[in-house]
């Protein structure tokens, strides 16, 4: 049986990658996504083993020490990690496997498993994203500022991911993501020159 590919997608809060996965989960059965584990409390619409694992810190900690993680990491005072042995299962009955992680994350990923792809979502603008964090109605003016903050640190590692993505059309952002699924995402790589100003804008 052939051996499934890993897809790594990292975004700063905001851009829309939960939104997008979604949509690539119901338009392509053999792709499954990987449920991380998190210490943070959930949201009213999550469900354990569906959005994430919920578990205690204390709980968190104990499988980081049997080295059950594939990559871990703390976001927003909380810890997030990826399960080793559900991807493994996963790439080895031959499913395609996609991981939502972020950009720490993904670096722990390609030194662990080298041949995964990786793919890095960026909003149109800083505007943009602002506006899509406060329509979330989900945290207070001060937890948007330190969100944006910390965007801005996350949005300067794109140069790090394979591909690139602008999600300036949920449509097209979608049918962009499937091309590079399909191995037909060539013009959507990260060094293309056009991602230059866009970058240099959000940054500024």
């Amino acid at each position: 049986m052939k051996r499934g590919q890993l897809y790594v997608l990292s975004a700063p809060s905001g851009a829309g990658k939960t939104s997008l996965v979604r949509a690539l989960l119901e338009s392509r059965q053999d792709l499954v996504v990987s449920v991380s584990h998190t210490t943070r409390r959930p949201r009213a619409h999550e469900v354990e083993g569906r959005d994430y694992h919920f578990v205690t810190p204390e709980q968190f900690r104990e499988l980081a020490e049997q080295h059950a993680f594939l990559e871990h990491a703390s976001v927003f005072d909380n810890l997030y990690g990826t399960g080793r042995e559900q991807v493994e299962r996963q790439l080895a009955a031959g499913r395609d496997v996609l991981l939502e992680i972020d950009w720490q994350g993904a670096r722990q990923i390609r030194n662990a498993m080298p041949d995964c792809i990786t793919v890095f979502i960026l909003p149109p603008s800083r505007a943009a994203l602002e506006q899509r964090l406060r329509e979330r109605r989900t945290d207070n003016a001060e937890t948007i500022a330190r969100r944006l903050a910390d965007a801005r640190s996350d949005m300067s590692h794109w140069n790090e991911f394979d591909y690139v993505v602008i999600n300036d059309s949920f449509p097209r952002a979608v049918f962009e993501l499937q091309q590079i699924l399909d191995g037909a995402g060539a013009a959507l790589r990260g060094t293309r020159p056009e991602l230059v100003p866009v970058v240099k804008a959000l940054l500024a």
